[in-house]
């Protein structure tokens, strides 16, 4: 990898809402105009594109004008099982503080503990390394999901907490020799 340009995903409903997002979530109107305002930030040329499979990436990719891209399972959302389509305070409702856990558990990329029917740490860290392990050389644009690009940015640079807004560009340079 030289470079990976990631654009998060535009604003949805479940972003407004602060609700964890079903995979069907679309983009709101702010969300596509989001996407169209990061296209003047972008070089002209990437040596490959990527998109995640999930409704809100695509979405944006194509309000850039990207439409033919190669969809990577590997750049999907963090999966939230039981947390899916639930706010902060229906989580504590149903789960009490067990579910601090379960997100204590998928932010370190060393954990076998999660989110009940959703990823560990382990696994979702794991899934975000192997993409970033698998880039040739080149300049790289992906569009992704916040919780992704925190993965990425966790097992290169132990970062863990990153305020990323929908519709943010992130980029990534390889500096040197590795």
């Amino acid at each position: 990898m030289s470079e990976l340009w990631m654009v998060r995903h535009g604003e949805t409903r479940a972003n407004l809402e602060k609700r964890y997002p079903l995979k069907t979530a679309t983009l709101t109107e702010q969300g596509r105009a989001q996407a169209r305002a990061i296209v003047p930030f972008l070089p002209l040329e990437f040596d490959q594109i990527y998109t995640s499979p999930l409704t809100r990436a695509l979405e944006t990719a194509h309000e850039c004008g990207f439409v033919a891209l190669a969809q990577d399972e590997r750049l999907r959302e963090l999966e939230y099982g039981v947390l899916i389509d639930l706010n902060w305070l229906e989580i504590e409702k149903k789960y009490g503080s067990e579910a601090l856990l379960w997100l204590e558990g998928v932010s370190n990329p060393f954990s076998n503990s999660g989110i009940p029917d959703g990823e560990t740490g382990f696994e979702f860290h794991a899934r975000a390394r192997a993409f970033l392990d698998s880039l040739p050389q080149g300049r790289t644009l992906a569009f992704t999901h916040g919780g992704f690009i925190r993965a990425l940015l966790k097992v290169c640079f132990d970062l863990s907490a990153v305020d990323l807004e929908p519709g943010s560009l992130t980029v990534l340079r390889q500096m040197g020799e590795v």
